[in-house]
């Protein structure tokens, strides 16, 4: 038996990594080449990277090192990413989830710079929205709520009104900081409650609703 829900909102706000694209791969081939490089334990790195800006998750792992190296290694890491899109696709149903929003209000936010997220979103074949907050728009990375902030700012909406999509523990305890509604997208958002969970985007349906409100309708089955 299938079970919907449906929620409104005035702008949905996406995240990319883990929420549009799947990039695990990559993340991982940079990140545990980097542990190596730094003696640090490969898995336990990967507990921390997901949804931080580099240089955010240089500062918990390696909290003695100067701000400004982890700046300088966090920009040769995006260089690395950025070249590296083997195995790089589309979360399933992300084409078709972009595809409904066209002519709704709804903005990415992503802590990847613009080459890296230009680059990934290109190699899953997905169009980039018209409204980006990406790591050059913000001083402060996720779990701070500031890209979420700026996303509603540039669509005209206030937080409340916005439905974030995320999939990492830093990004959903960015989202509910900016006082937005959340939806987790696969494994990694359920340990952290998000509002609504979803495995992908094929469970969910967007449609505009009365008076420039969108519904988004959640397969919960």
């Amino acid at each position: 038996m299938t079970a919907t829900s449906v929620l409104t909102a005035r702008a949905l706000l996406l995240d990319m990594d883990g929420t549009l694209v799947n990039s695990d791969a990559s993340v991982e081939r940079v990140w545990r080449r980097w542990a190596g490089r730094h003696g640090l334990d490969g898995d336990e790195v990967m507990k921390v990277v997901h949804g931080r800006q580099g240089y955010a998750s240089m500062a918990l792992l390696l909290p003695d090192r100067p701000m400004e190296q982890n700046h300088a290694d966090n920009a040769r890491l995006l260089a690395e990413e950025t070249a590296d899109t083997e195995g790089v696709v589309a979360i399933p149903g992300a084409p078709e989830f972009l595809a409904s929003l066209r002519g709704l209000p709804h903005a990415l936010v992503t802590s990847a710079d613009v080459a890296l997220s230009t680059a990934r979103m290109a190699a899953a074949g997905l169009d980039l929205p018209d409204v980006r907050i990406t790591a050059e728009s913000v001083g402060a990375s996720k779990p701070d709520p500031e890209g979420f902030l700026k996303g509603a700012a540039e669509l005209g909406v206030d937080p409340a009104d916005c439905i974030a999509f995320e999939d990492s523990g830093a990004g959903i305890t960015a989202a509910r900081a900016a006082g937005m509604r959340v939806v987790g997208i696969g494994p990694r958002a359920g340990a952290h409650q998000p509002d609504v969970l979803v495995p992908d985007l094929t469970r969910l349906r967007v449609e505009a609703g009365p008076d420039g409100t969108i519904l988004l309708h959640v397969r919960t089955d």
